[in-house]
């Protein structure tokens, strides 16, 4: 086992850094990066040295000895290219850092670092969609420092630069990682398994990281006006070992000061909220003692009644600013004083009291997953009083827990069995945390944002895997209509008008089509195999047709012989059934031997079973093996017709709910396969649901027994149906 992880030569640091690319940058930002390389090649001495020790332990507990073996070649690779794998992370690290110092390259970083494929390979997917997990749970945890640390890079280097792109950022540092391992030769299991390390020992760093870097770039005056971000350990204790206290003379101990932006938005949120004013108020005359509630004793007075929240099957009954105003009347009596809330509490109660009526009212979300949310109007009524950044900060943890629960359970259907379904049991707990344990420290929404996070990209990973396999049936069904529509082209092109015998016609139907049908999706209509197929369909037609000179019955005699072992190779190459194969070439047989025993009768040539033969006069249509959806009865909407318009803008992606007589189930579109006319729509674990043509599509959307979902964020979606509603109210 290595043991140089345990200290890192600076001198190979620095002449590493110094055989990198020359690039224009900033004295501080090498000195950023130089600090940046040495915690690195740290954290990966300690990923390498332990993915050792973890492997050897599988290998030790390996169900057999392929699994085992696996393991230990996994152990050997790693021990034999771990140093190549450790430089060229650092290359690629120091060749980040040459990029951003220069503004032509950034598009080409941004393409091979922050974009994927929307179509890979399966282990592919999983392997993307464990790097997304990653990433997701370094933003949740560690996002606002990555971003402050980015705007001074960007101040620095006098460009925009995203966070996505920053040399430091979770999407670089894992990109730097799988290029530099592009050499292993281990199986995605094993990968999965050296991506958790990864994450482990060099992303669960990246607070000391990003936290070093912003001090430096600080002590240096870039951008020193940017508000310091705690350090997590210091995020993670309860506030009120960190705020000053009330005696201090601050009211609002938890109370975040906003930035310009969020202090513009709330008070245009104010101007809006103020008819609505005198809502929550003790059931008493107003008298002379009036005395306002300060924020902490208003988060006191929420607190107690976030215990009292009732189950989901209750949370209907329970009503805000009832419970709210009887505890202030019971206060109020009780100190012989009239209580009330300030102005600015008040209209945060207000709003978020219409939020989640809207949300309670929202026909876009599972009436289960309403139900759940309802239980959270409390912990979000403290979150806005802690922190009114809570309505301008699209990303603010709490709105933002809202807003993937709500994404994660839009597939819900009502007749889902809620407890025994692992997410909405998540969802549950999440619930019950958040009313058993928030007091006053918001931090809890940030936790519980990256479990959920990691949580629902298993979930997705697995749904989109099932996904991906019923588009890649879809397609090959796509594939094989559009084949089967070229034989029946070449079919009806031979064989509409002519007389033949009825077990030749048969023949073709039923077993030569399935032969040109392989053909054609394996090689293509323009192949020597479909060519080949064609032409011996060609000679049994001819064969079978009455000749009356000598030269084409001599032709016969020649051609039989072949035509019959093509025909047999044709149906041994697609499994045709053997006993009606045999079937068929003792009918064949006593066809070609009649053909030579005809009657000349006034220079007409007659077959003797001329009575066995068809005209064929109606087009060969090959039916699919499946009968596909009928749709000569629908009506045809007009081009312009509003049903027909919705379906031109459906995107991959869309949620519908499919209304029937018994239950309402919700459904994805996945594909849209324009060769066939076809949009397949999957459950939320993936499994196909239904098919329509764009115009059965319609017409059901016309009907009413599809519906079109809103699929935008939750708490965008009820904000924006508040501000139009409270706009209106002050029109009037």
């Amino acid at each position: 086992m290595h043991n140089d992880g345990k200290v890192v030569p600076i001198k190979a640091i620095t002449e590493q850094a110094h055989n990198a690319p020359l690039a224009r940058l900033p004295v501080v930002l090498l000195q950023v990066r130089d600090k940046a390389a040495l915690q690195l090649r740290q954290s990966l001495q300690a990923l390498f040295d332990n993915a050792d020790d973890t492997l050897f332990e599988m290998a030790d507990k390996a169900a057999n000895n392929v699994e085992q073996n696996i393991l230990f070649e996994a152990m050997r690779d790693l021990r034999l290219k771990r140093k190549n794998i450790e430089r060229g992370y650092l290359d690629h690290f120091y060749e980040a850092f040459v990029q951003i110092g220069q503004s032509d390259a950034l598009p080409a970083l941004r393409s091979d670092a922050c974009e994927r494929l929307t179509l890979v390979a399966n282990d592919e997917l999983e392997r993307n969609m464990a790097l997304d997990a990653m990433v997701a749970r370094v933003l949740a945890r560690d996002g606002i420092a990555l971003n402050q640390l980015t705007l001074r890079f960007g101040a620095l280097l006098g460009q925009t630069l995203d966070d996505a792109c920053n040399p430091l950022g979770p999407a670089m540092l894992c990109d730097y990682f799988l290029r530099a391992g592009r050499s292993l030769g281990v199986g995605i299991k094993v990968k999965l398994i050296i991506l958790k390390l990864f994450e482990r020992y060099v992303l669960q760093d990246a607070d000391p990281l990003y936290g070093e870097a912003n001090q430096l770039l600080i002590a240096t005056g870039v951008l020193p006006e940017l508000k310091a971000v705690p350090r997590r350990r210091a995020r993670e204790r309860p506030l009120a070992e960190c705020e000053p206290s009330a005696s201090q003379g601050d009211s609002k101990p938890h109370s975040n000061p906003l930035d310009a932006n969020g202090q513009a938005v709330f008070a245009s949120l104010q101007a809006l909220l103020s008819p609505v004013r005198g809502r929550v108020a003790p059931r008493l005359e107003a008298c002379e003692q009036v005395q306002a509630i300060s924020t902490r004793d208003l988060l006191r007075l929420l607190s107690h009644l976030q215990h009292y929240v009732p189950p989901t099957s209750e949370s209907d009954d329970f009503d805000l600013h009832q419970q709210l105003q009887q505890l202030l009347t019971r206060v109020s009596v009780k100190s012989g004083t009239y209580r009330k809330i300030e102005v600015v509490d008040e209209d945060v109660i207000n709003l978020i009291a219409m939020l989640f009526e809207f949300i309670l009212g929202d026909r876009n979300l599972p009436h289960s997953l309403r139900a759940l949310i309802g239980r959270l109007q409390i912990p979000m009524l403290k979150v806005a009083v802690l922190d009114k950044s809570f309505f301008s900060r699209s990303n603010h943890p709490a709105r933002r827990l809202l807003n993937e629960i709500a994404t994660a359970a839009m597939g819900w259907g009502a007749s889902d069995d809620c407890q025994r379904d692992s997410l909405y049991l998540r969802v549950e707990k999440i619930v019950q945390r958040l009313l058993s344990d928030f007091v006053d420290d918001p931090a809890i929404f940030s936790e519980l944002l990256a479990e959920f996070l990691a949580f629902s990209s298993d979930e997705r990973r697995r749904n989109e895997l099932l996904e991906q396999r019923t588009r890649d049936a879809e397609e090959g069904r796509a594939r094989t209509a559009l084949a089967r529509q070229r034989v029946q082209q070449e079919f009806n092109q031979r064989l509409l008008g002519r007389s033949l015998p009825r077990v030749v016609v048969r023949f073709l139907e039923q077993a030569w089509s399935q032969v040109l049908l392989l053909a054609c999706l394996k090689h293509g209509d323009t192949s020597r195999q479909w060519l080949e197929a064609l032409e011996t369909m060609d000679e049994l037609i001819w064969s079978v047709q009455p000749h009356s000179d000598e030269q084409a019955r001599l032709r016969l005699l020649e051609l039989v012989p072949g035509l019959l072992k093509a025909l047999r190779d044709g149906l041994a190459g697609a499994a045709f059934d053997p006993f009606a194969t045999s079937e068929f070439f003792a009918q064949l047989e006593t066809l070609h031997v009649q053909l030579f025993d005809t009657a000349v009768e006034g220079g007409r040539v007659i077959p003797v079973n001329a009575s066995e033969r068809v005209l064929v006069l109606d087009e060969i249509v090959l039916r699919a093996p499946e009968g596909g959806e009928s749709e000569a009865s629908l009506v045809r909407l007009a081009d312009d017709d509003p049903a027909l318009l919705q379906v031109e803008r459906l995107r991959i992606g869309a949620w519908v709910e499919l209304i029937g007589d018994d239950e309402v189930q919700r459904c994805k579109l996945i594909a849209q396969i324009d060769s066939t006319d076809r949009f397949i729509f999957v459950n939320r674990t993936g499994l196909k649901v239904r098919e329509w043509s764009r115009m059965a599509l319609a017409v059901a959307l016309r009907r009413g027994h599809v519906r079109l979902l809103d699929d935008t964020l939750l708490f965008d979606r009820a904000l924006d149906s508040v501000l139009s509603q409270l706009r209106q109210a002050q029109a009037r």
